[in-house]
């Protein structure tokens, strides 16, 4: 019986932070998942299954026929939108918005877990930096935007929105990621 015990307590002990690892995994992909859909449309050109398989999260990503309207991009950005659904965990996950009109995307995440950290482990990583250049950042309110430039095509940037600190409300999107290729005159 004592031996049920600890592995019972290794299980729970182990789940937060395998949650984590699911959420970093979901964002990373969530975020490849949008720079693949802007900087490579030949990527999605003939149909969803190559860029599904260029993000690579298999089947924790569908492409769904509607979302949650606070899942929406800003309306200027509601054109032409194909929704991704990114499950993370059976109660956490991502929303990727594409669109085949204009070169954006738009993510939103949320779920039972804090997302803050996982937000911050993932900008921290040597991959996210080598694509991404941090240009500004502002504090408002609970909230923190911080404003990157691909490396890669520096006309695209993007402005990831997420609670300043650990322990944010929940009740709300979590992480918000609005990116934006210049249009060509």
């Amino acid at each position: 019986m004592r031996n049920l015990f600890l592995i019972g307590l290794t299980v729970v002990a182990a789940w937060p932070a395998q949650a984590q690892e699911a959420e970093v995994a979901g964002l990373t992909g969530a975020l490849r998942g949008c720079e693949e859909w802007v900087l490579n449309p030949a990527s999605w050109m003939d149909g969803p299954a190559p860029f599904k398989a260029a993000v690579g999260l298999g089947d924790r990503m569908d492409l769904v026929a509607q979302i949650d309207p606070a899942s929406l991009p800003p309306p200027a950005l509601r054109q032409a939108n194909h929704y991704w659904r990114i499950n993370s965990t059976p109660t956490t996950g991502y929303v990727l918005v594409v669109s085949d009109q204009l070169p954006i995307c738009h993510i939103s995440g949320g779920g039972d877990v804090d997302f803050q950290p996982i937000v911050e482990a993932v900008l921290s990583t040597s991959d996210f930096s080598s694509r991404w250049e941090q240009i500004s950042v502002e504090d408002r309110d609970e909230l923190r935007s911080t404003v990157f430039r691909s490396r890669v095509d520096p006309k695209f940037s993007a402005t990831v929105t997420r609670a300043q600190s650990e322990g944010a409300r929940r009740d709300r999107a979590q992480v918000l990621v609005t990116a934006i290729r210049e249009f060509e005159n």
